[in-house]
């Protein structure tokens, strides 16, 4: 393996992790190899990382992770995973005099700069703007929101937990589905309703609240799916169950309204992108026009953000090619 530098890049989630060795010749990385690893069947990334590593005779140059959650000091604990990742004992376990740590989102933009056109759809062409900030919004196990500020030659991504801010209905019926949620969880953010665990939220409300019927086979193979909202999301995009189409019709309006408070609170006239698992999956019904619809609905600001590029991240790979393009090319460490 000749490489200029070897780096160790991981994209730590609620419900994956996944990691990589890439090599660094030439102003370019190659993936060598790479492993995923069911988060919650480990107490910790250290022990991810032993069993990636056992048995590769590797001499590692720099590392970075991208993290699902707030990195305070060097330090930060999983909301959506009982995993403290400190960069200090990962350095020393790593032999390295320090090691990155990201936010995932922050991870996620910077891997934007990685990605080919073809691994980008549009889901609205707009006028991209120089100098003009980028935004990025992922739903996936939890919601994540980055921002990436444009001083005219280069974009800085930073990192942000926007995801947990208050949740804000537009119509009676998300007003309702506020209402439901708070007897249920007290405080009520956007990552309650926009996430994996949130299209479930969605899914109960309609049925506890009358709006719709769950039939027989639905209670039965959502009961049996490992992953319900992925069950739910499939039966809707198959047109199989009204409840289920329901369901992901006010998630994803839901999903394009705070992408659409996103870019404004970003000014992100140089474009909007779509990230985590969930987006690729459900591609279709983003294509609908509801998304949008959401998305512009700002009022006075409707022609503003009706110029904006909008484009969902294909390749779900982007948080760790991000983690990496950063210990390669940012970190300095």
């Amino acid at each position: 393996m000749t490489a200029e530098k070897l780096i160790l890049a991981g994209d730590i989630g609620g419900t994956k992790t996944k990691v990589a060795l890439l090599s660094k010749k030439e102003g370019t990385l190659r993936a060598e190899v790479k492993g995923t690893f069911a988060s919650g069947e480990y107490a910790g990334l250290e022990p991810v990382l032993k069993k990636f590593l056992d048995g590769r005779d590797v001499a590692i140059d720099c590392a970075c992770f991208g993290v699902a959650g707030p990195i305070v000091d060097g330090q930060v604990e999983t909301p959506n995973l009982p995993w403290v990742v400190n960069a200090e004992k990962l350095a020393d376990m790593l032999g390295l005099e320090s090691v990155a740590l990201l936010n995932d989102l922050e991870a996620a933009a910077y891997g934007i700069f990685t990605l080919g056109s073809h691994e980008l759809f549009r889901l609205n062409a707009g006028t991209e703007r120089r100098p003009g900030n980028k935004v990025l919004i992922a739903a996936g196990t939890g919601l994540g929101e980055a921002t990436m500020y444009d001083n005219g030659s280069e974009y800085h991504p930073s990192a942000s937990e926007g995801g947990h801010g208050d949740f804000a209905p537009t119509d009676e019926t998300q007003i309702d589905l506020l209402r439901y949620l708070i007897e249920k969880f007290g405080h009520v953010s956007y990552e309650r309703v926009v996430s994996g665990p949130g299209l479930r939220n969605i899914y109960d409300f309609l049925k506890e609240t009358g709006r719709s019927a769950e039939p027989d086979w639905l209670r039965e193979e959502l009961a049996a799916a490992a992953d319900p909202s992925a069950a739910i999301s499939r039966a809707a995009l198959a047109g199989k169950s009204e409840i289920c189409v329901q369901a992901l019709h006010l998630f994803v309006s839901v999903y394009g309204a705070e992408a659409g408070n996103l870019a404004l609170r970003g000014k992100a006239i140089g474009g909007v992108y779509i990230g985590g698992g969930i987006a690729p999956k459900i591609l279709d019904k983003l294509k609908d026009g509801t998304f949008m619809r959401a998305f512009v609905d700002k009022g006075r600001y409707t022609e503003l953000l009706s110029g904006i590029p909008v484009q969902v991240i294909l390749n779900e790979e982007a948080p760790l090619q991000g983690a990496a393009y950063y210990a390669a090319f940012r970190f300095h460490g």
